[in-house]
């Protein structure tokens, strides 16, 4: 069963979204606010594969949410709602855990692709591949271990979003090769995704404060000025 919880706090918006996604075989629980998303995620036990947030929302707003369900559970997909005005907060939403996110106004094919997109990578996570205990990619001191989908360096689990691991996971495979940020964009969402190349920058900070020991010095995630980065260990 694909469920996601949807967290807007504008009606109209909220059953354009609901209608949408269940056309497309989702279950999807609603909630208008941040707070009301957190105990409805709780009520079920945490037994939701993505969350849609908006940003602006009362009494607790979509980065607030999005950085409590994070914590919550690592393997949630997270997904932000946002005006085309809110880049600030959609870089926030990010740098705090979401996966990614859509600018209204959106179609609804934009939507649902983008969502199917993430829960194809949940439910990767979640049926993890039929392959052998040993399978892993070493490089240097960091093992990403392939069966398991966990990152560690130097005995030392790294934990990761599904976005994050599918990132560790180009850059292993490709080490020492200049990669451009529509390479990666094609390798992690896949061909004929919506979003914009910046979002590869994003994550890219995101991960280089978990892996560097010096984020804005990097020796492990390299920028190639006007392409993009490569993976040295």
């Amino acid at each position: 069963m694909k469920s996601i919880l949807v967290a807007e706090d504008e009606g109209a918006i909220r059953e354009f979204v609901v209608i949408n996604l269940k056309r497309a075989g989702y279950t999807v629980y609603e909630a208008e606010n941040g707070k009301k998303a957190l105990e409805l995620f709780d009520s079920l036990q945490g037994d939701v594969d993505i969350a849609l947030l908006d940003i602006m929302m009362p009494e607790m707003d979509g980065l607030a949410a999005c950085r409590e369900l994070r914590q919550k559970s690592p393997n949630l997909g997270i997904i932000m709602l946002t005006a085309r005005s809110q880049e600030m907060d959609r870089v926030s939403g990010l740098m705090i855990g979401a996966d990614d996110y859509v600018t209204k106004p959106f179609s609804p094919s934009e939507l649902v692709a983008r969502v199917d997109a993430l829960y194809r990578r949940v439910e990767m996570n979640g049926n993890k591949p039929k392959k052998a205990a040993s399978e892993e990619i070493v490089s240097g001191d960091f093992v990403l271990n392939v069966r398991n989908r966990t990152l560690s360096h130097k005995g030392k689990m790294i934990e990761l979003t599904h976005v994050e691991y599918q990132f560790m996971e180009c850059f292993m495979t490709n080490p020492g090769k200049a990669l451009g940020r529509t390479d990666i964009l094609n390798k992690v969402w896949g061909e004929g995704y919506f979003g914009e190349e910046k979002i590869v920058d994003v994550n890219v900070r995101r991960l280089r404060m978990k892996i560097e020991e010096e984020p804005s010095a990097p020796k492990h995630i390299i920028t190639v000025w006007g392409l993009g980065y490569k993976w040295q260990a």
